[in-house]
């Protein structure tokens, strides 16, 4: 507990339910019955990050968060910093309070509303939440402090005004889904973001910055926790675990923000030119700059600014790529793309949907035989239910492969032949049909068996398909892609086989050519027109933002950068929900905005 300059922080990385307020506040309450000078929660912990339009219905006002908090409990009762979305006559707001225990209530001492918004990528949060307009320190029984919101941290003029204002330590609670999962990754890429940003911070203004992360998993976007905390030489003081609740405790010597501050005067520097650059932060603002003595260099133009297309690298003579940069871009560090994955499945199949098996339609490929052990590695193989779904025409050796891949598991086999009930319909209504059309079929009817065999175990369906396969539109539309969740939709079908090596997925299975085994002979690379190790590469830029002129400089044949570009770009109704026609102002998914798992 606090002795004098010294505090005990405890950074509360929880794993929130989505728009359930009472439970959250539970676990609040909790959480605060541990010794400590301040407990520190993340962003939005009392309702979840991704609420979309459903952001006003669990807005809390000011007098209503001190109402659910209830009395302080214990003796020495910590003060408490809490994310959260407020409301007031005005709008709602991404907000963090800073309350200390009363006689009978918490005391509200300070809130911050959110200034920096993102909306951009998967973030839309400027769509339901106004911004915050201010950034202030305030004084608490422990001593002057600041508080920001995640995004608010990457802008360096926040933290500025903080230490500028007096705050030795600066808290901020982070909603921070996992991105990056590259070969040399120690933990997921916008975790080392934060790393830099907040040893940047550190050591820039002398002072304390502790950061709690949200864990757990909404609707597929996975917040990893690590929670970290940085001392003001930049020095890192704790870490949280990635993936599930933790409390992570933080000793903080007050007295080290002035040793520190006295041996880097950064913050003192500031004050002393802030004065001068007032001036010119009001030239920037205003865009009344001073005239340039001499011209330093040609205009900025479309087409020759940072970014542009026609900034690339030297070109690669036609047909060396992919090379080596290719592979290394789409390389992952398997061991944090298996824990993601695992607690994706445990988050999402028991936490937000309240089951506790799935059923696997396993063909005998790569694709089914990764979603099968990653499901036995995250709900044991007694609670997965392997199904192997031939037809008259499919391959012996997918078969065989199937159930080897369910033996190594443990998991539930079945075997279920659909022969007779496409046959029975083609001989019936469509003795004609063609080879294409048979597999579809095929394919469809898997997917019904699947969800009736889920009914009647109480088991969710997992699906299995890839990103590649999901991106060039080469799946069964309503079958492959039918499944309410999918471990691997976004790994591309190379970083799917290293995680299949990785995970010990029997050799046969992974080394096999892909196919769909929908027509008897054909590969997946006979169908294409390419194989995956070329097209992968090509995918990953395109997405990048990359266009076909610009990858045939870089050294990719054109034909092959033409036929992903073409597939990529004609079955994006395929990765889409059913378009209806919008009639009202209140149309599902338009107006009328909820996330998949409120």
């Amino acid at each position: 507990m606090g002795n004098g300059r010294s505090l005990r922080v405890v950074l509360c990385q929880l794993k929130p339910r989505k728009g359930d307020l009472q439970a959250n506040i539970a676990s609040v309450r909790a959480t605060l019955a541990r010794p400590a000078d301040i407990a520190v929660f993340p962003e939005t912990v009392l309702s979840g990050y991704f609420v979309e339009g459903a952001a006003s219905e669990i807005a809390l006002t000011r007098d209503a968060l001190v109402a659910a908090l209830g009395s302080p409990q214990g003796e020495c009762p910590p003060d408490v910093v809490l994310g959260f979305y407020e409301k007031d006559g005005r709008g709602v707001y991404n907000s963090i309070a800073y309350l200390t225990p009363g006689d009978d209530r918490y005391e509200l001492v300070h809130v911050h509303r959110k200034v920096f918004l993102p909306t951009y990528g998967l973030f839309e949060e400027a769509r339901f939440i106004e911004p915050g307009r201010d950034v202030a320190a305030f004084g608490t029984r422990f001593g002057r402090m600041g508080m920001l919101i995640c995004e608010d941290l990457m802008h360096s003029m926040t933290a500025s005004i903080l230490a500028l204002d007096g705050a030795g330590l600066i808290l901020c609670g982070c909603a921070s889904p996992a991105r990056g999962f590259g070969s040399s990754a120690r933990r997921p890429g916008n975790l080392e973001q934060w790393d830099a940003v907040a040893a940047r911070t550190a050591t820039e203004h002398g002072v304390f910055v502790l950061l709690s992360q949200l864990a757990g998993s909404e609707g597929g976007k996975l917040f990893a926790g690590g929670s970290s905390a940085w001392g003001p030489d930049g020095a890192l003081l704790a870490r949280g675990p990635l993936f599930r609740d933790s409390l992570v405790p933080v000793d903080v010597d007050l007295d080290e923000v002035a040793r520190v501050r006295a041996k880097s005067p950064f913050l003192s520097d500031l004050r002393t030119a802030l004065p001068h650059l007032r001036r010119s932060l009001r030239h920037a603002w205003s865009g009344d700059r001073p005239v340039e003595v001499a011209d330093k260099g040609p205009p900025v133009t479309p087409g020759n600014g940072p970014g542009s297309e026609s900034e690339v690298p030297r070109p690669s003579p036609a047909g060396e790529r992919p090379d080596r940069e290719d592979v290394e871009a789409l390389s992952i560090q398997p061991d944090l793309v298996e824990a993601a994955l695992v607690e994706f499945i445990r988050e999402e199949v028991v936490r937000r949907r309240g089951f506790s098996r799935v059923v696997i339609g396993v063909s005998g490929g790569v694709d089914s035989a990764v979603s099968l052990f990653l499901a036995c590695k995250a709900l044991g193989p007694d609670n997965v239910f392997g199904f192997r779904l031939p037809y008259a025409t499919s391959s012996p050796e997918s078969l065989a492969h199937a159930a080897v891949a369910i033996s190594a598991t443990g998991a539930h086999e079945r075997t279920i032949s659909i022969t007779e009930a496409v046959d029975g319909y083609v001989a019936c209504h469509e003795p004609g049909v063609t080879a294409m059309r048979r597999g579809n079929l095929a394919a469809r009817l898997r997917s019904v068996i699947l969800f009736d065999q889920s009914a009647k175990l109480g088991a969710l369906p997992l699906g299995t398909g890839n990103k590649s396969e999901r991106l060039l539109g080469y799946y069964t539309w309503h079958a492959d892609d039918s499944p309410p969740i999918n471990p691997l939709g976004d790994l591309f079908k190379t970083q799917v086989w290293a995680l299949a090596r990785h995970l010990g997925v029997p050799a046969e299975i992974v080394e096999k050519p892909a196919s769909a085994d929908l027509i008897r002979g054909v590969h997946d690379e006979d169908e294409l027109g390419i194989s995956y190790h070329r097209a992968d590469p090509i995918l990953h830029w395109l997405l990048k933002g990359r266009n076909v002129r610009s990858l045939v400089r870089r050294g990719f044949p054109r034909g092959e950068v033409e036929t992903v570009w073409k597939r990529l770009s004609s079955t994006h109704w395929k990765r889409r929900s059913p378009t209806v026609a919008l009639l009202s102002d209140s149309a599902i998914g338009e107006w009328y905005l909820r996330p998949v798992d409120y």
